[in-house]
């Protein structure tokens, strides 16, 4: 009870920075907008912008663990203010700090969604499918695109999963055979019809499994 009364908390406070923050950013106050973004996280997290930006994702991920497990309900919370960040970034003309700050925000949801978030909190299949819009034109990390294939494989896009597997390859030919591998077999064992209905026949399941061991 107390954790879900802490969470719904969150979410209240989180509301009300966005209103703040999103009406600043209309006003053009963009410094003031990020200050409302560092405040709520120092709060939340005892952790600032600064800071969070500058670790590597994966370093701040282990800061929301408590012995072998991660909280991701406290994770995707962040994951959305550095994605409200970001967009500030983006509307004071602040491009490439908006898009380092979307990858690190994607990575944190994709990581949350595929290790047991409650998607009712965020809706975070929206965010996902938000930020991934707006870095269309990126080449993301390696280890994003392994948390793609993750994630969509749980969504139920197999189609989806394949690209995403392709693009690993192409960024680490070691980690994409290995995870291909693995993917590959859990893929072929389901039925024509379930494959099907995850956007993707057999016929072309099996010929991009072959590509991959080639």
């Amino acid at each position: 009870m107390f954790r879900k009364d802490y969470l719904m908390g969150m979410i209240e406070d989180m509301a009300s920075m966005i209103s703040k923050a999103f009406g600043l950013k209309e006003e053009k106050k963009y410094t003031e907008a990020l200050w409302e973004v560092d405040d709520l996280m120092r709060k939340n997290f005892r952790l600032n912008s600064e800071l969070v930006n500058r670790m590597p994702t994966d370093e701040v991920i282990d800061m929301f663990r408590v012995g072998p497990t991660v909280e991701v309900d406290q994770l995707q919370g962040l994951a959305r203010m550095i994605e409200v960040e970001a967009d500030i970034y983006a509307a004071g003309g602040h491009e490439e700090d908006a898009v380092v700050r979307r990858i690190k925000s994607l990575h944190l949801f994709l990581y949350s969604a595929v290790n047991g978030a409650d998607r009712s909190l965020l809706d975070y299949p929206q965010h996902i499918d938000g930020l991934l819009d707006q870095l269309e034109e990126y080449v993301l990390p390696a280890a994003v695109e392994k948390l793609m294939l993750e994630y969509e494989e749980q969504e139920g896009y197999y189609d989806n999963a394949v690209d995403a597997l392709r693009r690993l390859n192409e960024l680490d030919p070691a980690e994409g055979k290995q995870t291909g591998a693995a993917f590959y077999e859990r893929m072929l064992r389901k039925s024509d019809e379930e494959l099907q209905e995850g956007g993707i026949t057999r016929a072309d399941m099996e010929a991009a499994h072959a590509r991959l061991q080639n």
